[in-house]
């Protein structure tokens, strides 16, 4: 007898959890200090808080509290570590793992020092991966690819409601306005406050 009849699946990370772990693999040291789209953060900086993030969410799904899933992710710039080439890639397949369990998008969970719904931390956590992963590329000069059922959690996630996007604790910038007809993956971006078309000497 199947004992999850009837209950809600949990949330597919793997794409965009795949796109990271391509994308640190041709990360030069070089490049760590480098400008991001995420303001205040250099690459080193962003490496470090996908990192942070991934943990944290990690252990949301999980339903365990702690240092990692209270503390606020505009509290103190990250700091990466030394082993981040080796320590982040597992980190990604538990994350991804956690979040595939039915039980990860049932009831409450907290993250960033934030009590929400599971399924709500999900749909958060994929989103990061989206909008960090092509913040890393376009960081790093690598070509950025999202799978349509990413690109569309995020496009729900990053919809303007009533989130007030203006004050010094917003995660995310106001929408930049883009044109009809712009492709997903650049709608999704703008919406998450950075212009599709930006490059690091620019």
């Amino acid at each position: 007898m199947d004992t999850h009849e009837g209950t809600a699946p949990g949330i597919d990370l793997e794409p965009a959890a795949r796109q990271i772990r391509e994308l640190i693999g041709s990360v030069g040291d070089r490049q760590l200090t480098g400008p991001t789209p995420c303001p205040g953060y250099s690459v080193r900086e962003l490496l470090g808080h996908l990192l942070g993030l991934t943990v944290a969410f990690r252990d949301a799904a999980h339903k365990k509290p702690g240092p990692t899933t209270d503390t606020s992710p505009t509290s103190d710039l990250p700091v990466l570590p030394a082993d981040w080439r080796t320590a982040l890639p597992p980190l990604l397949d538990e994350l991804v793992a956690a979040w595939r369990s039915p039980a990860a998008v049932e009831g409450m969970t907290r993250a960033g020092g934030v009590d929400l719904p599971g399924r709500v931390a999900g749909m958060v956590v994929r989103n990061e991966l989206v909008v960090h992963g092509w913040d890393l590329a376009r960081s790093t000069g690598q070509e950025f690819r999202a799978d349509e059922a990413s690109l569309r959690s995020s496009e729900a996630v990053l919809a303007p409601g009533d989130d007030d996007r203006s004050g010094p604790d917003a995660i995310f910038g106001p929408p930049v306005p883009v044109p009809a007809g712009t492709p997903l993956v650049d709608r999704v971006i703008a919406l998450s406050g950075r212009r599709p078309d930006w490059q690091p000497g620019g």
